[in-house]
């Protein structure tokens, strides 16, 4: 038996049709709720396969200008989750953000999560280095003081949009200078959208995402 998962710390939250309605009220329902009611009906029956198994279609909501491959974020290795080009995301409105720490705030938040990272407020910058970065533009390795981590656990230590980071160091504090939001495998839901209002039909927007799929009619 397979599960959904609702946990929108996880994965995607769901809300039913009554909950929609109360979070967004009626006019949104009018213009959204039943473009996507249309969608699920001309699509219904169809999946996307790889070598004519389903795949896992994940998504993320805006890419930093490419997406990443699955094994560069969760370790497996997918052949339709390549990283692609997605320039429409420049348009979205988490696409870029920034978040700005002083330097002792920035020190003690890295050690709470490495009580034995050796670093200090003095000459700082010199104490963290981007060492690798992914095909779609993630950070993989950085050097901090002594240890060497994921730019995923930079993510989560400062609660940033996206992996794909610079920081940029000045006197007092330390600018973390963020592109895409989300995971950045699979599908960006901001780059589709700016595919499909340039013409793109569905499944081009779907082809491009995930390499050398097709979508089959199940019944």
């Amino acid at each position: 038996m397979q599960t959904v998962c609702t946990d929108y710390k996880h994965c995607q939250e769901y809300k039913s049709k009554s909950e929609l309605l109360s979070k967004n009220g009626q006019a949104w329902m009018d213009k959204f709720y039943t473009k996507i009611e249309q969608a699920v009906k001309d699509t219904k029956g169809q999946i996307i396969v790889y070598e004519d198994e389903p795949i896992l279609p994940l998504y993320f909501s805006t890419s930093s200008g490419n997406t990443e491959n699955s094994e560069e974020v969760f370790s497996t290795k997918y052949p339709y989750l390549r990283s692609v080009d997605s320039p429409y995301d420049k348009n979205a409105p988490k696409y870029a953000s920034n978040v700005k720490i002083n330097n002792s705030d920035f020190i003690n938040t890295l050690r709470k999560g490495y009580p034995n990272m050796s670093i200090s407020n003095d000459k700082l910058s010199k104490q963290v280095s981007i060492e690798e970065r992914s095909k779609g533009g993630s950070v993989e390795k950085i050097k901090v003081g002594n240890k060497e981590i994921s730019g995923r656990d930079i993510r989560s230590l400062f609660n940033l949009n996206s992996a794909n980071f610079d920081l940029k160091f000045n006197k007092d504090y330390v600018d973390i200078i963020v592109k895409g939001y989300g995971h950045g495998v699979g599908m960006s839901q901001w780059g589709a959208e700016g595919m499909a209002k340039d013409g793109y039909k569905y499944y081009e927007i779907l082809e491009h995402y995930y390499s050398d799929i097709n979508i089959k009619d199940t019944y």
